[in-house]
């Protein structure tokens, strides 16, 4: 998982790509959302591992990585002709993607063996793909130097030589299921991994620093390299020791005389007996008909829905709506770091610094979220959607900070944003497998990422690039933007005109975000702020969000009173869609509060 994180590092060669390839921002932003696009969309992952070994998925992801990104590099060294924008985009589509194969394969494997611990498990593998992006910094300064170029070739060979090397240690082992449901589950060796993980932040921590600081040689880069692959490859030893105990343990036991018990079997009914032994198919069964009709009845909450069943629930939607605008605005913000940065005028040694960060703040939140909400499941019996509306809540923070462009806040905003976007997925992920099962976990955890590349793309593309090329044109000519109302106008639903002066509010970005969304910021000319007036758009938006929230209230009723008859209680997932109405209505009491109070300002 370590090195499955290569697309957090897009930008430290988006700025190759601009100069030796000739591209503007807009062309940027379109491979950063193909980029997005391959990282996020791995439904053919996830219908390749039901069917497939784990060692052919991991495979197949080494191959696609090394083909992608070999070709993009290629491209950039000058060996192949510049290919045409739309080969780009499918060649770092190509090679995202393969990023899916290796999380797919690790992440559905370690679930499947450890489902009881599936909250630390998740938030602990994708921890370690949130350090990735420092790792891949320290290794190809330690390998090729200071050039961007052959940090896509390290991008190309070094995923694929790992996926290789794991083929035959990831797989699913048997698992045999606890019969004293009051007994905890054995989680020190994920606390010792956990451990060796913050171990392995702070060093990279102290290295971004330093190396800020003070100029390393070559050669000090490879001993601090040499350090950190010590540091990466230590959890092995853990797992050595845990093997020891176990064999140990055994040895202890045969030594033992064994004592013979007789147990009666128990009778089990023959109807019984055939639906234990027959799974329920991808769409429900009984053909056509008996598969549209099984897609609208679902199981209860908790139990193994089938993909269809899953993919038409209102959990399933309201999990990707958060996808869109969630994970969708927190990635906007640090594909883009580095512009922001340089508009603020930020030194380039400090934007280095800000998107090297953001990788250990990315860790903080998988991690923290993943082991936080394990524990207040387990202790308080705090569900995991609260947690996750409570995080989209703190995002907010770092988008006003940028939107405020108040002195350094940079830094916090930096920390905020990267903290908040890593602490999404590990909670999207446990939800998801609790919601739905896990008999196709691969496949369904996969549709739920894969609506972050829809809001990346109107956020990231359709938004920010448009708006900062034309605000560079604006000031010198389309070379960079620069200033606070370039990095404000992003977040705003409406601007003036490029003769008028550079007032803004930093309401606007609660204007854009809430009241008037993307159709209404681009190419649309608007009246002074005196004469703003709010659009007519957002109450035909509540009508349709309050109309979805009684419809999920009517099903939740409908789902008691059918596990009330089959005598099921799933504390976890009942308070699921009342902790999605609060967030809703919190989101929305918060934005009317803002733009009530611009009005009245203006």
């Amino acid at each position: 998982m370590a090195a499955s994180g290569s697309t957090y590092i897009f930008a430290l060669y988006s700025k190759v790509l601009r100069s030796k390839l000739g591209y503007n921002q807009e062309t940027l932003n379109k491979l950063s959302f193909f980029k997005d696009l391959g990282t996020n969309v791995g439904v053919i992952s996830g219908l390749v591992q039901q069917v497939a070994p784990t060692w052919a998925v991991l495979l197949i992801g080494a191959a696609m990585n090394l083909a992608g990104y070999l070709m993009i590099y290629l491209a950039l060294t000058g060996r192949t002709s510049p290919p045409p924008v739309w080969l780009m985009c499918f060649y770092i589509c190509f090679g995202a993607n393969a990023l899916t194969f290796s999380n797919t394969g690790a992440l559905v494997a370690c679930v499947k063996n450890f489902p009881e611990s599936r909250g630390i498990v998740i938030g602990l593998l994708k921890s370690f793909v949130g350090l990735s992006g420092a790792i891949y910094t320290q290794l190809y300064l330690a390998i090729y130097g200071d050039d961007a170029a052959d940090l896509v070739l390290l991008v190309a060979w070094l995923p694929a030589v790992f996926n290789i090397f794991t083929v035959y240690t990831i797989r699913v082992l048997p698992y045999a299921r606890r019969q004293d449901g009051h007994k905890k589950a054995y989680n020190t060796p994920f606390y010792h991994f956990l451990y060796l993980s913050i171990a392995l932040a702070s060093y990279l921590l102290v290295m971004i620093i330093v190396q800020q600081q003070v100029k390393f040689s070559h050669a000090a880069y490879v001993v601090t390299s040499t350090a950190l692959l010590i540091i990466l490859f230590s959890p092995a030893g853990v797992v050595v020791r845990e093997e020891y105990k176990t064999v140990s343990n055994l040895e202890h036991s045969l030594q033992q005389p064994p004592t013979i018990a007789v147990e009666e079997p128990k009778k089990e009914n023959a109807g019984n007996a055939d639906d234990a032994d027959t799974s329920p198919p991808l769409c429900g069964g009984g053909g056509a008909m008996g598969c549209l009709t099984n897609m609208f009845k679902p199981p209860a909450l908790g139990e193994d829905y089938s993909i269809m069943q899953a993919l038409v629930s209102v959990e399933m939607i309201v999990l990707f709506v958060i996808s869109v605008f969630g994970i969708g605005g927190t990635l906007t913000a640090i594909d883009n770091m580095a512009q922001i940065g340089q508009s603020l005028g930020y030194p380039p040694k400090s934007i280095n610094t800000f998107v090297s960060l953001i990788s250990i703040w990315n860790y903080a939140g998988r991690a923290g979220a993943g082991y936080i909400s394990e524990f207040l499941l387990a202790r308080y019996r705090f569900p995991r959607p609260l947690v996750l509306t409570a995080v989209l809540l703190i995002s907010c923070i770092g988008h006003l900070l940028i939107a405020f462009g108040v002195n350094q806040s940079l830094y916090a905003a930096s920390v905020i944003i990267g903290f908040c976007f890593g602490a999404q997925w590990p909670l999207l992920f446990a939800i998801i497998s609790e919601v739905f099962g896990l008999k196709y976990y691969s496949s369904l955890f996969n549709f739920g990422s894969a609506a972050s590349p829809a809001g990346a793309y109107v956020l990231n593309v359709v938004v920010t690039g448009r708006m900062y090329d034309a605000e560079a044109t604006r000031q010198n000519g389309g070379v960079a933007a620069v200033g606070i109302r370039c990095v404000r106008v992003w977040c705003a639903s409406r601007g003036r005109s490029s003769s008028s002066p550079p007032s803004r509010s930093p309401a606007h970005l609660f204007r854009w975000c809430w009241c008037g969304g993307p159709g209404t910021s681009i190419g649309v000319t608007s009246m002074p702020s005196s004469r703003w007036r709010p659009p007519r758009r957002p109450l035909m938006g509540a009508v349709v969000m309050v109309v979805v929230l009684r419809w999920c209230r009517g099903r939740r009723r409908v789902q008691r009173r059918r596990r009330e008859r089959k005598r099921r209680s799933i504390r976890t997932c009942t308070s699921f869609h009342s902790s999605i109405e609060g967030s809703a209505s919190s989101f929305f009491y918060i934005s009317s509060v803002i733009v009530n109070w611009e009005l009245k300002t203006v």
